[in-house]
């Protein structure tokens, strides 16, 4: 595909994701559907989408509205590249600009969220608002944990460079390995084939690094979902690993990455789950509105609504609820979201803890985009 023919797939792909469809089922249907579309321009058609969907109102300013064809003219423009270079109507390009197209104003300064969302935003985060916003239009950072089981930090770098993929540490937790170069190399990298790393956002690995984990230890990740942070856990001490999710087809891939971890994870359904209760850690990190990692899934905040927010409160307090149930005398209930929003975070614990007086909070930590990395909370609490 020419660089034009992309500009064009991208702009028909953003029609039907601003009509509603899911941004990754429209792209996995299109490419699907067109076999003669190699690698690079698959990537480059999904880049361009996301750009879009990271910084629509931007994108918007500068094309002079919201349909597909408009947002990449605008993306265009906010790259500094000339849009009349690529929209030449030659076969598969765009058809060339006309009328006010040709004209443009200077980018909005606008945040690119929902209306309702940035009020609610602003007052949690303060003077970080800004950077935390600006961050959002942009692509996130690559990280990778190191499976201190198997290696070292300094080792997996060496190992990774020899598939062309550079890193450099990061100061936010001591796995953590920032990509610099080479991202898309990782899934077909020796040391991702043979459990060195593992893909995982640097606040996940610092929250996973500040939890009460020792040798021995029974511990169930309650809402695993792929496991993730199951694998982060056993990587950081020997004990019994065991892994829950309402949806038990999302821990399907879990198994063989354990197996390439060299840990050993079980994963129960719920009656099995309460029968090898009590645990020493329970992990629970629930259903949210996903703010804190709005820029790796952009499509997800344009979707995300007040309804939504309503709905996800009670389900997470409820989460809370039973799976305190499931912690042994002395244990510890860690609760963690990706999200920005206090009403997800804080005030979830404060409200578990004026019904629990028989918990306490051993300690809450949030990482937000102007960390660096995605938005994350953790807290963990202790049955006295």
């Amino acid at each position: 595909m020419t660089p034009a023919a992309r500009v064009q797939t991208a702009a028909e792909c953003l029609d039907e994701i601003l009509a509603g469809a899911p941004a990754e089922q429209v792209l996995t249907r299109w490419a699907r559907a067109s076999r003669f579309a190699g690698s690079k321009d698959r990537a480059a058609v999904r880049d361009h989408v996301y750009d879009v969907l990271r910084q629509k109102w931007r994108a918007a300013s500068l094309g002079g509205g919201t349909s597909g064809r408009q947002l990449m003219i605008g993306l265009l423009r906010a790259k500094g590249v000339d849009p009349a270079t690529l929209f030449t109507g030659a076969p598969y390009a765009p058809a060339p600009l006309e009328g006010a197209e040709m004209i443009f104003t200077a980018a909005s300064d606008v945040p690119d969220l929902p209306d309702w969302i940035i009020p609610r935003l602003e007052a949690a985060l303060g003077e970080d608002f800004a950077a935390n916003a600006e961050a959002m239009r942009h692509r996130a950072p690559v990280f990778l944990r190191v499976n201190l089981r198997k290696t070292t930090p300094q080792k997996a770098a060496i190992a990774l460079q020899k598939d062309g993929i550079e890193t450099v540490t990061s100061p936010l937790a001591e796995t953590a390995l920032e990509v610099t170069e080479g991202a898309r190399r990782v899934a077909q990298s020796a040391a991702y084939r043979d459990g060195l790393v593992e893909l995982q956002d640097a606040s996940s690995q610092a929250a996973i690094a500040a939890l009460s984990l020792s040798d021995g230890a029974r511990v169930l990740d309650y809402c695993a979902g792929g496991g993730g942070k199951t694998l982060a856990m056993a990587g950081r001490c020997q004990g019994m690993f065991f892994a829950h999710d309402i949806e038990p087809r999302r821990m399907r891939d879990l198994p063989d990455r354990a197996k390439r971890a060299g840990v050993t994870v079980a994963c129960l359904e719920v009656p099995d789950v309460r029968a090898k209760a009590p645990y020493d850690l329970v992990f629970c990190d629930v259903p949210c509105s996903g703010s804190g990692t709005w820029r790796r899934t952009p499509d997800s905040k344009w979707r995300f609504s007040k309804a939504d927010l309503a709905a996800l409160l009670p389900v997470q307090a409820a989460i809370l609820r039973e799976a305190a149930g499931l912690v042994s005398e002395g244990g510890r209930l860690v609760y963690a979201t990706c999200s920005l929003l206090p009403e997800e975070n804080s005030a979830q614990v404060d409200a578990f803890l004026a019904d629990h007086p028989d918990w306490q909070l051993d300690l809450s930590r949030h990482w937000t985009l102007a960390d660096g990395c995605d938005g994350f909370f953790v807290a963990q609490l202790r049955r006295a």
